[in-house]
């Protein structure tokens, strides 16, 4: 069957049936996105040993994975990148990762290009339809066949958001709008609070307190620290290049990758630069090691960089296959 033929009710019949009972108690495991290959691979970050990969619909993009690492939930965006044309894929993905298997599809028609997602402290999920600039919300994605709630974004091209960890507050960017919103993802009548930040703004995370929204605008070569009381620009610093996506750090430092200088940037929480790292190619994503200061970031060289954050240098590289994207750590266990 071909992977654009997939549709959600089949996904999980397209795919082998779980393992046997009893199975060894998971290694540490990086999961990585390889969007171009269309696959989802679990891989040894301690050698780069290819230990599974799971086939998936064509061109899937973000994934978050729920608190106990059970579940993994992967939007099927359907299109190589936010400037292809096309229609795109409906469906979030649902993976079983001990088994290593995907469970089945949320259909999530009409909402289309399914693309930023974030899951809050009880397991609920949020999902942006770029196409529409609609937040989508499922209280239980594991076991829910349909969203429970649609909310308007308030923004144009709606591509990534960040979520307040009690699931509350969702903040959203648009790449066409040139904002940043405010919504609350289960009250549609709430109307968005949206603010200008800059030219095609992307990545954005919130701070350790969450009350500030950081946002890195790609054209204007800025990043932006909001209010998240008052949805107000607080601060503007130039950082140059194209800052695909900013991270926040448990300390209240900030990861800035840029995708035009090639480079990972260590930021304080003024946005001052404390560190700069080259990475040697494009970056697309990052992610923090859950207990050791170490970043993933994703290379357009098909490799994954291991960032030591404390020596701020690159400790080691890990191969993937094409187009590697957003990446997680499961603990072992």
């Amino acid at each position: 069957m071909h992977r654009r033929t997939l549709l959600a009710a089949g996904l999980a019949a397209a795919l082998p049936a779980p393992g046997p009972a009893g199975a060894q108690p998971r290694p540490e495991t990086l999961l990585v996105m390889e969007k171009t290959d269309h696959r989802l691979a679990f891989l040894d970050p301690s050698d780069g040993r290819r230990m599974a990969e799971l086939d998936l619909p064509e061109f899937p993009h973000e994934f978050v994975v729920d608190a106990a690492g059970r579940h993994a939930f992967i939007g099927h965006y359907g299109v190589e990148s936010s400037a292809s044309p096309g229609e795109g894929g409906h469906s979030v993905i649902v993976v079983d990762l001990a088994a290593r298997r995907i469970l089945r599809g949320i259909d999530l028609s009409p909402f289309n290009r399914l693309h930023g997602m974030a899951i809050d402290a009880a397991d609920r999920l949020c999902v942006l339809s770029e196409e529409k600039a609609v937040l989508l919300s499922l209280d239980h994605p594991a076991e829910d066949g349909a969203a429970g709630y649609a909310v308007p974004t308030g923004g144009i091209k709606t591509h990534m958001l960040a979520l307040s960890r009690d699931g509350e507050r969702a903040y959203v960017t648009g790449l066409l709008s040139n904002t940043a919103s405010l919504v609350r993802p289960r009250d549609a009548a709430a109307a968005p609070v949206v603010v200008t930040t800059g030219r095609m703004p992307e990545g954005c995370c919130l701070s350790p307190e969450e009350r500030t929204l950081y946002v890195g605008n790609r054209r204007s070569g800025t990043l932006v620290a909001v209010d998240t009381g008052t949805m107000r620009v607080r601060d503007t610093r130039a950082v140059g290049g194209d800052p695909l996506r900013v991270y926040p750090v448990r300390d209240g430092r900030l990861l800035l990758a840029d995708l035009q200088r090639e480079s990972l940037s260590i930021l304080r929480g003024d946005m001052s630069e404390i560190a700069h790292v080259p990475l040697g190619a494009r970056p697309s994503a990052a992610s923090l090691h859950p207990t050791r200061p170490i970043a993933y970031v994703s290379l357009a060289s098909d490799e994954v960089a291991v960032v030591d954050l404390e020596r701020a240098r690159v400790e080691g590289r890990i191969r993937t296959g094409r187009g590697a994207d957003v990446t997680r750590l499961l603990p072992a266990g």
